[in-house]
């Protein structure tokens, strides 16, 4: 198997990378994120990424998207990750890629143009209050009177909960084992959605309520059930981990060029085993988790059976190092790394985001263990 990217992926990781770099650094990050009363994100910027693609990347042509796959999308979270980019680009993509692949033909039309164009935010609401990832954590309920489902409870941990036009909805059909996604619009009577204090600043994450809202029938997606909800929590999970190889690397980067210029004893810091040591170590867990990652994307892709075993090893891997690494960026910074005015800590905050999000270290690695007979 080849793990090389094309030229093609090559120029388009040069181009978000420029973008990103001359539009979005950390100083602008910071601006945007630090803005209690704003969104979590930059309108112009979101309007900007609409523009080149990036939120129609997985979306067909005949929906105003570029009909490309989950590899190239890689090739975009990891950059986003690399300069901790806000925006609800993940929450959106990840609800465009469930209408697509799980909505019927009317549907697809109907709401995927508008998450292609960045006229609409999208978002996916899987998780409740117990935190349990996939079909067995989904207790939302759903009743059906006529040609109309009503829907009552709570999700928590929804990405850009505040912001989204589109929340896809996991629920159960009434008493029974079926499960079920729906697509609820904002303004829907009964639906509420705030945003939530959080540890990182550039990832907002919220809670949806539910309080008797009242659809039809055309906003269930006819082949959503138990594995489509396993499959979104698999493409999350994979999202996450793809932003989370940009994080280490740019966090590693960061400690490096510390390291070569912080001088102490006569001599860079980075000329000693307690410095060089740690640095080698994030290395070789960036490198093992980032190939994960793309073997994950091309199972997506390619519809491989691999697929949720493949995920959950780069997503257990990706939670059980990263944090370690934001906390080593930390100590080899000494005590300017603690400083709100100095970058290392956004790595670290970012790091302990992506522990539990799309589950935890320890159930992706249940979950492999599982797959393996265990």
């Amino acid at each position: 198997m080849n793990f090389g990217f094309t030229d093609e992926q090559d120029l388009l990781r040069s181009e978000v990378r420029k973008f990103l770099d001359e539009s979005c650094n950390l100083e602008q990050v910071r601006k945007i994120t630090e803005d209690a009363s704003g969104p979590g994100y930059s309108r112009e910027l979101w309007r900007s990424i609409a523009e080149l693609g990036w939120l129609g990347l997985t979306i067909p042509e005949a929906h105003g998207g570029a009909g490309l796959g989950w590899v190239d999308l890689v090739v975009v979270l990891e950059e986003t990750g690399r300069t901790l980019f806000p925006s609800p680009l993940l929450s959106t993509t990840l609800a465009a890629h469930a209408i697509r692949r799980f909505g019927s033909s009317r549907q697809q039309a109907n709401w995927l143009p508008r998450l292609a164009d960045g006229t609409a935010v999208g978002t996916v609401a899987l998780l409740e209050e117990d935190g349990v990832p996939g079909p067995d954590g989904v207790r939302l309920a759903g009743r059906a009177a006529g040609k109309s489902l009503t829907l009552t409870g709570e999700k928590t941990l929804v990405g850009d909960a505040a912001a989204a036009d589109l929340i896809v909805v996991a629920f159960r059909k009434g008493k029974s084992k079926d499960l079920g996604l729906a697509v609820i619009e904002r303004g829907t009577a009964g639906l509420s959605a705030k945003d939530l204090p959080g540890i990182d600043l550039t990832k907002r994450l919220g809670r949806v309520a539910l309080d008797g809202v009242k659809i039809g029938r055309d906003a269930v997606l006819p082949r959503g059930n138990a594995g489509a909800i396993s499959h979104l929590l698999d493409a999350g999970a994979l999202a996450v981990t793809a932003e989370a190889v940009g994080v280490a690397e740019a966090a590693l980067r960061l400690t490096a060029g510390y390291a070569k210029q912080r001088v102490q004893f006569g001599r860079p810091i980075g000329t000693f085993q307690a410095v060089k040591h740690p640095l080698a170590e994030m290395y070789v867990d960036t490198q093992s988790f980032q190939s994960l990652v793309y073997y994950a994307a091309w199972c997506l892709d390619e519809g491989h059976k691999d697929l949720p075993l493949a995920v959950s090893r780069a997503k257990a891997y990706a939670s059980e190092t990263l944090p370690k690494l934001g906390i080593d960026v930390i100590q080899l910074h000494g005590g300017i790394g603690y400083t709100w005015e100095y970058d290392a800590h956004l790595y670290l905050k970012r790091a302990k985001w992506l522990r539990p999000a799309f589950g935890d270290a320890d159930w992706h690695y249940e979950r492999v263990a599982t797959a393996g007979g265990l």
